[in-house]
């Protein structure tokens, strides 16, 4: 009778916690963000609670100052003034002002016959098809970015929910964290030397995630979004944020943007301007990662730069952009506990 008990038990404790955690899907990205920050800020939080002895509230509600500062306003406005540029950039097209379709006959008059005969043997040789494909491509990307400048607008009341909910929830993990902690850590069925390892492992992971790509993809985005500006490529804003992003695809990253832009400058005759953004992408925005990635996460915590493809592109198929962050975090938990159960069986602790 005990072990019926036991099984109705545990099976209650399941369907109330799947329960639960459908509850809160809706809110599932706020509360990621909520808890990434919360981690992130945590010792800016404890240092002013050193300063601030016996006042948790006031120190929590100073760090998500802090937060909104250098965080979510700078966001929202890199966020509006990218839907601007790329609206303005369709309008653009749509009116003629900027001919996409003359950009590619541009550059296939100035090809020379080699390259068009190594086209031809990858079987692109008919050129003015794929200009015409690329043209619409192009002009059909930015037709659905600017129609997702309405649909945003449609959803703002849904975004400020949510935003409300993250520094809401941020401000009590941040107060209450150690208490959450403990809780957790008396909650959770495992060994103590497995617990207090996965945790620590989880926070590792969470802070060496987004200081090591999403900082590092901020500053490459800056840097790159600066030099096409110097250089008087129209959308530097625009162009500044896709190498962001892309950088968080290691190998390939930023290259994808600079690279075909320095080759167009080639061939158009703006030679000095493609040196310099040819100097300027390799040697810049190139060895950012490499420069920055050690000083923000330490060698230890980094992951071989193929998980963090293939988990980074997983992530963001099944979670959208949250995935950017969810990916990589999954991926580097896998590795952790299969690293515990590896040191648990040298140390003997598996078994106690």
């Amino acid at each position: 009778m005990r072990k019926i008990e036991d099984r109705t038990f545990l099976a209650l404790i399941v369907i109330v916690s799947l329960a639960f955690a459908w509850v809160l899907l809706p809110f599932f990205g706020a509360i990621l963000w909520a808890l990434i920050a919360a981690i992130l800020f945590e010792p800016l939080n404890r240092r002013l609670l050193a300063k601030f002895p016996g006042r948790p509230n006031f120190t929590a509600l100073l760090t998500l100052l802090v937060i909104l500062a250098m965080v979510i306003l700078p966001a929202i406005t890199l966020g509006i003034f990218l839907l601007q540029e790329a609206t303005a950039i369709y309008t653009h097209i749509e009116s003629g002002q900027i001919d996409v379709s003359g950009y590619f006959r541009q550059v296939q008059a100035l090809l020379p016959d080699w390259a068009i005969s190594m086209l031809r043997r990858l079987g692109l040789g008919n050129i003015s098809a794929i200009r015409e494909k690329a043209a619409d491509g192009i002009a059909d990307s930015f037709q659905v970015l600017a129609a997702q400048t309405v649909v945003i607008g449609q959803r703002t009341f849904g975004f400020l929910v949510g935003l409300g909910v993250m520094l809401y929830l941020t401000f009590f993990l941040l107060r209450d964290g150690d208490a959450i902690v403990e809780k957790l850590r008396g909650s959770m069925p495992l060994h103590p030397a497995q617990r207090n390892a996965l945790m620590t492992k989880f926070v590792t992971v969470i802070r060496a995630t987004v200081k090591g790509s999403i900082i590092v993809a901020i500053v490459q985005g800056a840097v790159g979004g600066v030099v096409f500006w110097s250089l008087g490529i129209q959308a530097a804003v625009l162009w500044g944020v896709l190498m962001g992003f892309l950088s968080l695809l290691p190998a390939v990253g930023t290259g994808l943007v600079w690279v075909p832009v320095a080759i167009y400058l080639f061939v158009t005759g703006a030679v000095w301007q493609g040196v310099v953004l040819v100097f300027c992408g390799i040697f810049v925005i190139g060895l950012i990662d490499n420069i920055l990635r050690p000083i923000l996460v330490g060698r230890d915590a980094r992951m071989p730069d193929y998980i963090v493809l293939i988990s980074t592109l997983g992530g963001i198929e099944l979670f959208g952009l949250n995935g950017i962050v969810i990916g990589p975090v999954i991926a580097a938990l896998f590795m952790a506990v299969w690293e515990i159960v590896a040191a648990g069986r040298r140390s003997g602790w598996t078994s106690a």
